[in-house]
């Protein structure tokens, strides 16, 4: 196969996001949260798999005739802000006026944040909460607290979003990189194990959830907190 192919297999790759965002759609209008975010998992390791794909093969020179970044902003919000905020309504996790709230700031703060050009840092990290709310959401599912601090949790996430608290990007943030791979990768294995269990209480998965959790949560502060070594 040659470079261009491998191109333009790379952006077909991704436009998979969009028909795996349709699956996890239909098992949420249908109340089946644990199909849904089985889809939505793998949407997400798909959106972590094709970056690396494009950026090694170069697909805007290679296949200039997609834009790769357009395509995964459309399914990136579809998979990371919309189907889980309808999730996160419906399911009655936040219930009568405190789901509006959060629908609204999860929808409308995010469309802004993703079209904000200054999401990205220098090393490659965002500025703000990347809108990541399948994670949250998943999360919340599997923890299931009180209502008002699912709440607190959505409300000062939309909010970060519009600061400069930095969050690290597992894959392309340099610094501790081996670490956050490691943490993203257990996430993803809690993750799908948590949804294997239905979101048992008792299931180990759910501490794996919180630990890994907040290791990608926090270890953008924390670099901003500590100041790199040079040399």
């Amino acid at each position: 196969m040659t470079l261009r192919f491998k191109a333009l297999a790379v952006h077909l790759l991704t436009a998979t996001g969009a028909v795996l965002s349709m699956l996890a759609m239909l098992a949420a209008v249908e109340e089946r949260w644990t199909a849904m975010f089985a889809w939505l998992v793998v949407a997400l390791v798909v959106d972590g798999i094709d970056g690396p794909l494009a950026r090694r093969y170069h697909v805007k020179t290679n296949w200039p005739n997609y834009d790769g970044v357009l395509m995964d902003l459309i399914i990136d919000y579809m998979t990371y802000v919309f189907i889980p905020a309808y999730a996160l309504f419906k399911s009655g996790l936040l219930p009568g006026w405190t789901g509006w709230i959060a629908i609204i700031a999860i929808v409308y703060g995010s469309v802004i944040y993703f079209a904000d050009t200054r999401m990205k840092t220098r090393d490659n990290s965002f500025a703000g909460f990347p809108a990541c709310w399948n994670m949250v959401v998943l999360v919340l599912f599997a923890l299931r607290p009180n209502f008002w601090i699912s709440l607190v949790v959505v409300v000062a996430l939309a909010i970060t979003m519009f600061t400069n608290v930095k969050f690290i990007h597992p894959v392309r943030t340099e610094r501790w990189r081996a670490v956050s791979l490691s943490m993203a990768a257990a996430w993803v294995g809690f993750a799908l194990w948590a949804v294997a269990v239905q979101f048992h209480p008792q299931s180990w998965a759910m501490w794996g959830l919180v630990i890994s959790s907040l290791w990608l949560l926090l270890a953008g502060l924390a670099q901003q907190m500590i100041p790199a070594r040079r040399g």
